[in-house]
């Protein structure tokens, strides 16, 4: 059975750093692509971050580029998701997901296959 399990959200001021953790089990991630979402209150989800499945090409939201790192170690099945100088918008509920093949084109959710329960961000003095 397949379980995606998001962790390393929380409470952190403006300008801090967390890293969120996306670890499969039941399932092999090294064939797919791999994307962070997230889900602020009263907003739709949005597309944060993507990772090809060898590593290789990475994709990022507008909002998010040169503050966010997405990165994979397939060896733990794990994907990473490195956030510098957070910003209160940033905060919302950040989901991984396993896209259906191994490249990142675009945030469709419906190209996703199996989400995480997410992990509760908040950036906030």
């Amino acid at each position: 059975q397949l379980q995606l399990v998001e962790s390393g959200g929380g409470l952190v001021q403006p300008g801090g750093s967390l890293r969120l953790s996306c670890t499969a089990s039941g399932f092999i991630l090294d064939y797919r692509a791999i994307g962070w979402f997230r889900q602020a209150p009263g907003k739709e989800r949005e597309g944060v971050s993507c990772i090809s499945s060898g590593g290789g090409r990475t994709d990022y939201a507008d909002s998010v580029k040169g503050r966010f790192t997405i990165s994979r170690e397939n060896a733990k099945n794990t994907v990473y998701l490195q956030m510098n100088s957070l910003k209160p918008e940033d905060t919302a509920v950040y989901y991984c997901a396993v896209k259906g093949s191994r490249y990142c084109s675009g945030y469709r959710p419906d190209d996703y296959d199996y989400w995480g329960q997410g992990t509760q961000v908040t950036v906030s003095s």
